[in-house]
């Protein structure tokens, strides 16, 4: 491409290369080494969640180069940046994970901000772990500049004594181990082999299915998704997502020109197609609403409730996404859909194509069993339904892969703290029939809205996962199985319902009809709302506070700024 192709006049990069004005600003790029004709190309952030926290991003800075020399190829300016990153998986189980959800919107506003204070003309961002990817096109649609979207890549399965195991049978080991249906040298084995490479984890859990998101939504290149973070061909997709984004560049395609309500509805699709995780009802919202576009959770349970269950992913299935990618990655997940009337073929992507025109080429694999066609589903509905009720008249979400029952009917146990009922579970201090309640674990209660698979998994590591039901304000991770109902709103720090049960109430989880309730009138609910109080969540200062104060209802994404609605002026017309 000729750098003669791009007019400076036009790029937010202008303000800091061109004019005598800008003389001092260019000696600093001088002194970085640039020339006089990188100065005058076209800047593009290189933006990536590099650290040394966890596999998921161990790999970020070595494909950052491969981006690197795509845009220098293409004749662009890169300029590599890191943001944080806070890792699920380690971050699980106690305080750390209140971190977890406030660091998307961290992540979100850092990349704004560097992109912001240095004037660059586009954005190509990598992100590995579950919140830095929604954070990451979070600031792509916020910032409307050229944008393209890489998953750093999933972690291959690990193998303990000839059986595949991810990170999810880790935590379900703990809840064996409470039991002594493990041994301490047994525990001590899984744990050394059950992920073995770099990369995110690596079944259809809350990075996969946002990585199977940015395909779907438009901003990834087709296939990128898929590659697990070992395989060099994710060298490829970078240096390739490098040279289009100069391409965008020059075509001023910019992320709202693809990220639309119909490729919203693209994206959740795909989620319950693959039985992904519960936590896209938070992020793709709050992706809709960098756009002002109004999207919340109960439109993403309507596409959830019509679409196919087609692709027998962990946790409820068989698979990877290892085993996804080999048989034919995303495209061929979407294929099937496109095919049946499921996807809106017409949605612009970042390759300048549509997404129809992306599938075209795209030929069904009959021999493997990763995915099924949507007419022949392994269920006709989605793996993740929405739940509305007495409960939850903000709604809740629930993912039924994988179920064997989709009904529950049982009294509640309350528990104000993931702590308590992990405490409990442990101890075996609950029975079988009962509806274990986690609340004051939603985005401002909590504060941070935590996962809740320290728990869930050791319910399931002790044989009781479809024995007792568990419902939060609280999240669950990508990773958790069983009866799990979460984003169960309004949370019980704003006097939600869900704050107002007892032990003994009869709560019902119906997930055919959609339905979370109590067996309570409304004149005893609103009886026990004049005796509510608010409970302290101990956090007078800091980021955790301030996160509390500005946070929304999971039911719009949980975000913590007026959105695309309100905006004056876009970045990229500055």
């Amino acid at each position: 491409m000729d750098a003669k192709t791009f007019d400076k006049a036009k790029l937010p990069s202008r303000h800091v290369t061109e004019g005598p004005a800008r003389a001092p600003h260019r000696s600093y790029l001088y002194a970085m080494g640039l020339t006089k004709g990188q100065i005058h190309q076209p800047l593009v952030g290189v933006a990536s969640c590099w650290n040394e926290a966890a596999p998921c991003n161990i790999s970020l800075m070595r494909q950052a180069q491969a981006v690197k020399k795509g845009v220098a190829a293409a004749n662009g300016t890169p300029r590599e940046f890191c943001t944080i990153t806070v890792t699920d998986g380690i971050a699980m189980g106690h305080e750390g994970m209140k971190s977890s959800l406030a660091s998307r919107e961290v992540i979100a506003d850092s990349v704004e901000l560097t992109m912001r204070g240095h004037c660059y003309d586009a954005l190509v961002g990598l992100a590995g772990c579950d919140k830095s990817l929604p954070g990451m096109m979070m600031a792509m649609v916020r910032l409307n500049v050229p944008s393209i979207f890489i998953y750093g890549g999933s972690i291959l399965p690990g193998s303990f004594r000839g059986q595949p195991v991810t990170v999810q049978d880790m935590f379900e080991a703990v809840g064996k181990h409470s039991v002594g249906a493990m041994s301490d040298e047994d525990l001590d084995e899984i744990e050394q082999v059950a992920c073995p490479s770099a990369g995110a984890c690596g079944a259809q859990f809350t990075a996969n299915t946002m990585a199977t998101v940015s395909e779907a939504i438009g901003l990834a290149l087709p296939y990128s998704a898929g590659a697990p973070a070992p395989y060099e061909i994710r060298d490829r997709f970078c240096m390739t997502a490098g040279e289009q984004v100069m391409e965008l560049i020059a075509r001023n395609i910019r992320p709202r020109d693809i990220v639309t309500r119909k490729a919203l509805e693209n994206a959740a699709t795909v989620v319950a197609a693959s039985g992904g995780s519960t936590n896209a009802a938070l992020h793709l919202p709050a992706i809709a609403h960098e756009c002002g576009i109004e999207f919340d959770l109960f439109d993403v349970a309507e596409i959830f409730k019509r679409t196919p269950y087609v692709a027998d992913l962990k946790p409820g299935g068989r698979y990877v996404a290892k085993d996804l990618f080999e048989v034919g990655g995303v495209p061929l997940l979407m294929k099937t859909l496109l095919d049946h009337g499921y996807l809106h073929g017409d949605c612009l992507t970042v390759t300048g194509r549509t997404i129809a025109e992306n599938l075209e080429k795209v030929a069904w694999n009959a021999d493997q069993d990763v995915v099924l066609p949507a007419d022949k589903p392994l269920t006709r509905t989605g793996g993740v339904v929405g739940l509305r009720g007495n409960l939850a008249p903000d709604g809740a979400i629930v993912k039924v892969a994988g179920l064997k029952t989709l009904k529950f009917s049982g009294p509640a146990r309350c528990f104000d703290t993931e702590e308590a009922c992990f405490e409990a579970v442990s101890k075996r201090d609950y029975k079988e029939g009962e509806v274990l309640v986690i609340r004051y674990e939603g985005p401002r209660g909590g504060p941070g809205m935590r996962e809740m698979l320290a728990t869930t998994a050791a319910l399931y590591g002790q044989g009781m996962g479809d024995k007792v039901a568990l419902i939060t304000d609280g999240r669950f991770s990508g990773a958790t199985r069983g009866f799990c109902i979460g984003h169960v709103g309004p949370e019980a720090a704003v006097g939600g319902p869900i704050g107002l049960l007892r032990d003994g109430d009869v709560i019902t989880i119906d997930a055919v009809e959609g339905v979370l309730s109590v067996e309570l009138s409304d004149e005893e609910l609103d009886a026990r709302a004049k005796d509510w109080k608010p409970r302290e969540h101990g956090f007078g200062s800091g980021a955790i506070w301030k996160f509390a104060q500005g946070v929304g209802p999971a039911r719009y994404g949980a975000v913590t700024h007026p959105g695309g609605k309100f905006e004056r002026r876009a970045y990229a017309d500055v």
